[in-house]
């Protein structure tokens, strides 16, 4: 039986886009890693870097494994998809179960504010003038005994309170508008990795039909 030459280059085509992707998960990854803003906050860096070279390996094992028609390297590519179809689908499950712990979290690594990075505070600053709110979690008191301008309550509609004993500041907290642009966040990260994991089962269908294919024909000549 020969090998069906359209699962091979819809294999390789397939493969081709995954290396790509694991390129791009990889690149985005670091350059937020480095970021100053974003490097110590995002907690998931590392298991997206680690992702992100594990995708790039299997679609090269994929692409060559396809055009060489090489059982071993399929079966490596395989079960690699294998495992990170399991870990996407766990990694959705408790980022589902983990959207209700973010206000806990963001308290946990970003107050007080003052101990922040010069960046993330001027972030807060420009959020808090946009949003008319003051703090993350508690309001105010999230800065400390100095409270920024960006704070000051220019809305007689909002409800502010005193501050260093002659300036008004808003009283709500940020953590509404924050929490919300999060929690789309990690809804969209899970449809794409869920999405992803979709178009794994057709990769790992496509290679173990190649990897059956091959080694009827091996049977065939032998």
């Amino acid at each position: 039986m020969a090998v069906n030459k359209c699962i091979k280059y819809l294999l390789f085509g397939f493969n081709l886009l995954l290396w790509m992707s694991g390129c791009i998960i990889l690149g985005v990854s670091i350059y937020l890693k480095v970021n100053p803003v974003f490097g110590g906050l995002l907690p998931g860096l590392n298991l997206l870097i680690a992702v992100g070279t594990i995708v790039t390996v299997l679609g090269f094992l994929g692409c060559f494994g396809a055009i060489r028609e090489s059982r071993v390297m399929l079966m490596l590519f395989f079960v690699g998809l294998l495992l990170i179809f399991v870990l996407l689908a766990v990694a959705g499950i408790l980022g589902a179960v983990g959207v209700k712990k973010i206000e806990e979290w963001l308290a946990e690594k970003l107050l007080p504010l003052r101990n922040q990075s010069s960046l993330f505070q001027t972030f807060m600053q420009n959020l808090e003038e946009r949003a008319k709110c003051c703090g993350l979690i508690h309001g105010p008191s999230d800065w400390g005994s100095t409270v920024p301008a960006s704070c000051d309550c220019h809305d007689t509609t909002r409800e502010c309170k005193l501050a260093d004993g002659q300036r008004k500041v808003y009283l709500r907290p940020c953590i509404k508008l924050v929490t919300s642009v999060l929690a789309k966040g990690i809804f969209i990260t899970m449809g794409i990795a869920f999405g992803i994991a979709g178009l794994m089962i057709f990769g790992m269908a496509f290679a173990m039909t190649l990897y059956c294919q091959i080694g009827e024909t091996y049977a065939t000549l032998s």
